[in-house]
């Protein structure tokens, strides 16, 4: 059996008295299009936060790409490609112009830079607007956008955290269309959160569900219904994290903690 792309054993993460991530396990396999959900504050932002080196686990072991994620951060980095949930292009440069940005902080070669470029503008069918300065995109543009430059330095793995949020249907049915195609066509590792259920049920190979620090499922849509004893995606999800709402700030709780810890040593 092959390795799997990205493995977590025992990983978990805490701020102070805050355990945001508890002892968490799972893989997932090169080429898959994984979902991971939960609710506000149930620790996937955390996680992805690990996944991606922007935080560093408290506890456990995190692979990825055949690097260990704590100790090979830089080897690590070069092996994934991210679309943030916040907007994070220039908007003052043009779309060729973020994309040769990015092209040149991943140390992409200069002799492959326009060719890489122009291959994933006319992918994201932005090839025509390639000129035009990103402050005039819409919503959907930029998020296409986004993902040609996340997929630049040709990554094995691909996160994207919300990435259809504030989309018309049309839009986040075109966005995923082209990440099916990557998927299959490049063998790439999707790796997604969102909150729209039926984008996960319709696009995810497996599905994770965290909740309060743990996985509480994983598996297929059909095994996780027939855990819950449900029909659907939204009823599984709903059996297994309740329906009550939870605080938007979220994974924001731990950060604060972290931050008043910081605070707290500064004194």
């Amino acid at each position: 059996m092959a390795e799997p792309i990205i493995a977590a054993r025992g990983l978990t993460k805490r701020f102070g008295k805050i355990v945001a991530v508890d002892d968490i396990n799972f893989d997932v396999k090169k080429g898959e299009i994984f979902a991971f959900l939960g609710p506000n504050g149930a620790g996937k932002s955390t996680t992805i936060k690990m996944l991606t080196t922007m935080l560093r686990p408290t506890g456990g072991s995190l692979m990825m790409a055949g690097h260990d994620v704590t100790k090979e951060r830089d080897s690590a980095r070069k092996s994934f490609g991210i679309v943030f949930q916040d907007p994070s292009l220039d908007e003052e440069l043009s779309a060729y112009e973020n994309m040769e940005l990015h092209a040149i902080l991943y140390s992409v070669p200069k002799a492959r830079q326009q060719e890489r470029i122009q291959e994933l503008l006319e992918l994201v069918e932005l090839w025509q607007r390639k000129d035009s300065m990103v402050k005039t995109f819409s919503g959907g543009m930029r998020r296409r956008l986004e993902i040609a430059r996340g997929l630049l330095h040709e990554p094995q793995v691909l996160f994207l955290d919300e990435p259809t949020l504030g989309l018309d249907t049309q839009t986040r049915n075109l966005m995923w269309n082209y990440v099916k195609r990557l998927s299959h066509e490049k063998d790439m590792t999707i790796f997604f959160t969102t909150h729209y259920l039926d984008e996960a049920e319709a696009v995810a190979e497996r599905i994770a569900v965290i909740d309060h620090g743990k996985i509480v499922a994983l598996g297929t849509t059909a095994q996780l219904c027939k855990q819950t004893k449900t029909k659907t995606l939204e009823g599984a999800y709903l059996q297994l994290t309740g329906t009550t709402l939870r605080d938007e700030s979220g994974d924001n709780n731990a950060l604060n903690a972290k931050m008043a810890i910081r605070n707290r040593r500064l004194r």
